[in-house]
């Protein structure tokens, strides 16, 4: 029974620490786009005092109210369903994450911008894995325009 109770504190010490976890990040979001925590209320379409509540991780919020405040804040959904244990990580990427924490740019072009990323690193991904690095350098023309001492003929 006492290995029960552990488990169970275990379990309610983690769901605490990733309330509050995704209720400072929400604050840290909210504090960047310099809006106060009446007008995010107001823009997720929640109370104040349940957003202030969700901010100082006394309150973990649903999907549904996750997905409000990203659309609010101008930040991706999963994002936030990361930061709240919703949904699993993927691979981590810093450009990835600038694109979808930037507040500058709507939830529209933070997506063309991660199709055309993603598009890029699968190109190159699949270039590497049709031609790997050769220890010497193809032979062409150097910084000069001109093919140096490695042209044939220039023995």
């Amino acid at each position: 029974m006492a290995h029960e109770e552990k488990l169970s504190a275990k379990v309610s010490t983690a769901a605490s620490d990733m309330a509050s976890d995704i209720g400072s990040f929400i604050r840290a979001q909210r504090e960047n786009a310099q809006v106060s925590v009446r007008q995010l209320a107001e823009r997720a379409g929640v109370s104040n005092p349940y957003l202030s509540q969700v901010e100082r991780g006394l309150r973990k919020p649903s999907a549904d109210v996750l997905a409000q405040i990203a659309k609010a804040l101008r930040v991706s959904a999963e994002v936030l369903y990361v930061r709240a244990g919703i949904l699993e990580p993927g691979e981590t990427s810093q450009m990835r994450d600038a694109i979808i924490t930037d507040t500058a740019i709507t939830e529209r072009q933070k997506q063309v911008l991660l199709d055309i990323y993603a598009s890029f690193t699968f190109q190159n991904e699949s270039t590497r894995e049709e031609c790997p690095a050769q220890s010497d350098p193809a032979p062409g023309p150097n910084a000069a325009g001109d093919y140096g001492a490695n042209h044939v003929g220039d023995v």
